[in-house]
């Protein structure tokens, strides 16, 4: 199927590796022109040439630290003309309200959860007045599916998930669409680095991580994968779903519901 992306303008952040890399390869895929953000020089670097390697198409990048207020001004400054905005730059800690200073809140909120409102700030206006546009917030279920231990996360994410269902609302009547992702665990280098750990600690071998991944746990017997993520969020972007916003997409495989 032609989901109708070819030549669109997509600017995707935390786009160096996991699931930001794997949108960013769907999408060029699809023809699209791609502009990658991180704040890694070396590995976006890196990424931007295998891309383009593997689709052929037009490829740049911006280094950027988005959990600073100047650098996403800067940003819309060097790119201001997208077509589509996908905002996926963010980790936030993990642990419970007794392990984390006010420094840990700042820090987690300050790259996503201000990060990607003063994104949509900075393009909302430009994508309205031109009457076409479509901003993608890749969120997370710790914001839907809270937990005692991600609670940096659960206050973050659900403050994006109630965001995007607000603005996906009142973007519409410009041809703006604004709609969200909750990817649930998945496998990518921030969870196998963790599990590295992991297998260090308990087997002395980092090598075993995947020995750590019980398929109990998972629905489907297993996390997801980045790819899954990217093409749901290609898929959706297309113009051949217009009729989508305001929505934030919970991908945890049924596993909220599942007792």
């Amino acid at each position: 199927m032609d989901l109708d992306l070819q030549d669109n303008h997509v600017l995707v952040t935390g786009a160096s590796k996991g699931i930001g890399l794997a949108i960013a390869r769907s999408f060029a895929q699809e023809g699209a022109r791609i502009t990658l953000v991180s704040r890694r020089e070396d590995a976006l670097r890196s990424a931007a040439e295998e891309l383009r390697e593997h689709s052929g198409g037009i490829i740049g990048h911006i280094t950027a630290d988005l959990s600073k207020e100047e650098a996403r001004a800067a940003l819309f400054d060097q790119a201001p003309d997208i077509d589509i905005l996908v905002n996926n730059a963010g980790a936030i800690k993990s642990g419970p309200l007794s392990a984390h200073s006010m420094e840990d809140w700042r820090t987690g909120f300050e790259l996503k959860v201000w990060g990607y409102i003063h994104l949509c700030m900075l393009y909302a206006p430009r994508m309205r007045a031109r009457k076409s546009g479509t901003i993608i917030n890749v969120i997370g279920m710790g914001g839907r599916a809270v937990r005692p231990s991600y609670i940096i996360g659960a206050a973050g994410n659900a403050a994006l998930i109630g965001f995007t269902n607000a603005l996906g609302a009142e973007t519409p009547q410009d041809n703006l669409r604004v709609f969200g992702i909750n990817p649930a665990a998945t496998r990518t280098d921030r969870m196998t680095d963790r599990l590295r750990s992991e297998a260090r600690q308990q087997f002395g071998d980092e090598n075993r991580w995947a020995e750590l991944l019980n398929p109990d746990q998972y629905p489907f017997g297993r996390p997801a994968h980045p790819q899954e993520v990217a093409d749901l969020a290609v898929m959706l972007a297309s113009p051949r779903v217009h009729y989508l916003s305001g929505t934030v997409i919970d991908m945890d495989g049924g596993r909220q519901w599942a007792g």
